[in-house]
């Protein structure tokens, strides 16, 4: 009999010992009986019998990890403090099929500029890079070109975007140079077609992958390029624990796979900006010829006199607009008149948002229909404070009747079906106006598109986080810049803070340098770790954070290397039921972080964040 330590996919559990009479390779998917129900687990390593009773192993796959993923894996659960259950159930395991000696023609012919082919130089003789290109610069081109010698070599590439709403555009750029090479992976792709496409990847017929964040996971055997396209956003890092960062992960495939990695931005991060390692490449200028006014409005009025004369201006000359709102939801609370209350999701301790006659919560997506009066007063004062997505939508169609208005948030993509029909009516012209939130800001190359409008971005310059002037302005440069992509164009934003916008918009390099100045004390120049306390019971959840930050205030003469920044109660105090707490860590070495991770991911009610950038 064979014993082995196995971990329980998706559950945060330290590993178990089964039994087998049979001998299994290690990280090969395997069924078991955990609490009486069957789960799929993952052999970890050969074990001595125990002294306990143990169950035996029921079913044996035959999927099975690469020895790089399993690399992968285990740095992912070191680095971010994660058990390796919870890893392992990101990660697409091998169908262990031979792959066929087919050899992937292709015919592209991909012209370049003379920059082009200075940046394409720099990032041949260089394992690391960077390109820091102006939006329009002709980054997609070297992509190209980068990922044609790689598939030429016989090896696999991997193109990373941070927002699956980008996937169909750039779907159609590469099929023009790679034909159907290349499959698509993401979470709004279908099971059926998953395994389809895992089977033509895992057989070597199309070694271009192109997806978001979890194509990283996909059985890589021969990775030669990876890609990461608007590298700085803050899409890359997931939310949910383990808290890893794709781009991160990405640089350390890369590394791992002795594969060639780039970074591309137009407003890149300051942690890829000053990070030494990177060989960095300045694209200035267009690939196409652009020219854009930048407009401003300081209107209170979301839809103001101003934005709807430029949008009929537009409507005129049968050209498009895109119309950007920070968020799709929480832009729109209803409020009480007379005691100032707002609608607060039972379960959260956040306003609920108004869709149509309900109210939602976009933390744990509890319902409630609409009431004519207010829970608290009783008042019949209710008003809808400032617009969501939807909201904007209905705005405009009575503003504008003739226009032809459409939105593109989450709530839209219930499928990858779905988004391709919104994106493809926009290309073909039957849309006049897009509103969308974060999706429409980056990637999207439409020529007749010559006035966008950038609303509430005041609301996202004044977070209290660190990267709060970065994140803006680049979301501004990003928006910014799917406008004018053929012809001369508008950009109109409103905001009270002109100053700002109208020193940098323009001139992000300027921003870079200025900007690190503020984050002296901050990422890149210094390292963060989160540990977030959750409980049912508010009591518990304060006196564990209180614990927590006694426990490090005395462990200070161990570890003189690290502050307390702050601690007590989140900025949401409670999502799903659940009260929240933080503890605040800083540190200028990051293995010293990890020490601490590792040693605080062992009690029960705390999530470790390391490298956190959302602070809610």
């Amino acid at each position: 009999m064979y014993f082995y330590k196995v971990a329980i996919l998706g559950h945060n559990l330290e590993e178990l010992t089964y039994e087998s009479s049979l001998e299994i390779k290690l990280f090969t998917k395997v069924e078991v009986e955990l609490s009486k129900k069957i789960v799929q687990a993952v052999i970890i390593s050969k074990c001595e019998k125990p002294e306990f009773k143990t169950k035996e192993i029921i079913k044996i796959y035959d999927d099975s990890l690469s020895p790089t993923q399993i690399e992968l894996a285990n740095f992912m659960s070191r680095y971010y403090a994660a058990n390796i259950s919870l890893c392992l159930d990101s990660f697409v395991f091998s169908k262990n099929l031979e792959k066929t000696t087919t050899k992937i023609c292709s015919e592209t012919n991909i012209e370049l500029n003379e920059k082009q082919e200075q940046c394409l130089k720099s990032i041949q003789e260089n394992k690391m890079n960077l390109i820091f290109g102006d939006t329009g610069s002709g980054k997609t081109e070297i992509y190209a070109k980068l990922i044609d010698e790689c598939i030429k070599s016989g090896k696999q590439a991997l193109f990373l975007m941070p927002e699956i709403s980008l996937t169909p555009q750039m779907q159609k750029r590469m099929k023009v140079y790679f034909k159907d090479s290349f499959i698509t992976w993401h979470s709004k792709i279908t099971k059926a077609k998953k395994q389809k496409d895992l089977i033509e990847f895992e057989l070597g017929n199309k070694p271009l992958v192109i997806g978001a964040r979890s194509a990283l996971f996909l059985p890589f055997t021969n990775l030669g390029l990876i890609i990461v396209d608007e590298e700085h956003d803050n899409s890359y890092k997931s939310s949910k624990y383990p808290c890893y960062n794709a781009r991160d992960l990405a640089i350390y495939l890369a590394s791992i796979s002795n594969a060639k990695i780039v970074l591309g931005s137009a407003t890149p991060s300051l942690q890829s900006f000053f990070n030494t390692n990177i060989n960095k490449f300045r694209l200035k200028g267009t690939y196409f010829k652009s020219e854009k006014e930048i407009l401003f409005d300081s209107d209170n009025e979301i839809i103001s006199p101003y934005l709807l004369d430029l949008l009929e201006e537009n409507l005129e000359k049968k050209e498009q607009s895109m119309i950007f709102l920070p968020v799709r939801g929480n832009y729109r609370q209803v409020v009480c008149k007379d005691c100032n209350t707002r609608k607060i999701c039972p379960n959260c301790s956040v306003p609920m948002s108004l869709h149509n006659k309900t109210y939602k919560c976009h933390y744990c997506g509890k319902k409630e229909y609409l009431k004519n009066t207010c829970e608290n007063c009783g008042s019949t004062m209710l008003e809808s404070k400032i617009i969501g997505t939807a909201q904007l939508c209905e705005n405009l169609k009575i503003a504008l009747p003739s226009a032809r208005i459409a939105k593109l948030d989450s709530d839209e993509l219930s499928s990858n079906t779905k988004l391709k029909e919104i994106l493809e009516e926009f290309e073909l012209g039957n849309i006049d106006i897009l509103v969308g939130t974060q999706l429409i800001s980056k990637g999207h190359d439409y020529k007749n598109v010559t006035f966008c409008a950038i609303l509430g971005l005041d609301e996202y310059l004044f977070y209290p986080d660190f990267k709060a002037r970065e994140n803006t302005l680049a979301l501004a440069i990003q928006v910014a810049g799917r406008a004018g992509r053929s012809k001369k164009a508008k950009v109109l934003i409103n905001t009270q803070n002109k100053d700002f916008f109208e020193k940098y918009l323009t001139n992000y390099d300027e921003f870079l340098e200025d900007e690190k100045l503020y984050r002296n004390n901050y990422p890149p120049f210094k390292r963060l770790l989160r540990l977030i306390i959750s409980s049912t019971n508010e009591m518990e959840a304060s006196n564990l954070c209180d614990e927590l930050a006694n426990h490090l205030k005395n462990s200070k003469e161990n570890y003189d290397d690290y502050e307390i920044i702050g601690y007590g109660k989140c900025a949401i105090e409670k999502i799903d039921k659940k009260y929240r707490y933080y503890v605040l860590i800083r540190s200028s070495k990051k293995i010293l972080l990890s020490k601490l991770a590792s040693h605080y991911k062992k009690l029960q009610k705390v999530t470790i964040d390391i490298d956190p950038i959302h602070f809610s």
